[in-house]
């Protein structure tokens, strides 16, 4: 059982939360994994059109969805399943880790206010690790893979060139293990995983894993960091 699903039984979740949040005032840097500062993406896909969709996957949809709820140009991120099939997109059979699904997050975007390459380099820098194989921290399988699902041949170009780009400059000390794939669909998640990281900040496993990447953010992107979330609850999205 994984760390994430244990601290949901609620057992002492109360004195587990007080001494995770304290120990994360004290020493902050050993409350999560250190994000990786990499390049810009060489290549980049255009700008034009209306919103956009990308779909990536690096372990924990809570994390993932909290830090894009807080980039600028995102109109929208929801928590949701990808790689399996409609029949088995529920997070009780996607916890099985046989179903094919990755844990993901649909992003909705406004191309003229951020690219799909900047999207990337959040990614890769303060969302995830994308070195790590069938796994995201505490959690292990492959629904918590890091994955990239394209919804066309730009994306692909791009996310292909961009994970040969960062491992030709050895930007991580491992090789990126991200597998990238066309979407074939996205399922939204339960209710009670959207918005996790909001409604939920000292839950033990969001203080502890998840805060520090949204603080991450902050830091490394300055530029496109927002202090109020793009929450799916008030989310208004066109296409």
């Amino acid at each position: 059982m994984s760390p994430r699903r244990f601290s949901r039984l609620s057992l002492c979740a109360a004195a587990i939360g007080a001494l995770v949040i304290a120990a994360f005032a004290i020493a902050p840097s050993l409350a999560a994994e250190e994000a990786v500062i990499i390049p810009a993406p060489t290549a980049d896909a255009q700008g034009a059109g209306g919103i956009q969709t990308a779909v990536i996957a690096g372990g924990c949809f809570w994390g993932v969805q909290g830090v894009f709820q807080h980039t600028a140009g995102v109109v929208n991120a929801v928590s949701g399943y990808a790689g399996g099939s409609k029949a088995t997109a529920d997070y009780s059979t996607v916890s099985t880790g046989t179903t094919g699904h990755a844990e993901s997050v649909e992003i909705k975007f406004d191309p003229k206010k951020i690219s799909y390459g900047k999207i990337l380099q959040i990614f890769f820098s303060v969302a995830h690790d994308p070195t790590q194989l069938n796994r995201q921290g505490p959690d292990s399988g492959t629904q918590y893979r890091s994955a990239i699902f394209t919804t066309n041949d730009e994306q692909k170009k791009v996310a292909e060139a961009y994970v040969a780009q960062l491992n030709t400059a050895k930007v991580y000390k491992k090789p990126i293990v991200t597998k990238i794939g066309p979407l074939e669909a996205f399922y939204p998640a339960e209710a009670y995983h959207q918005d996790y990281l909001t409604l939920h900040p000292n839950q033990p496993y969001i203080a502890y894993n998840d805060i520090p990447k949204v603080e991450n953010l902050k830091k490394i992107f300055a530029e496109s960091y927002i202090e109020k979330p793009t929450l799916v609850s008030n989310a208004k999205v066109t296409n």
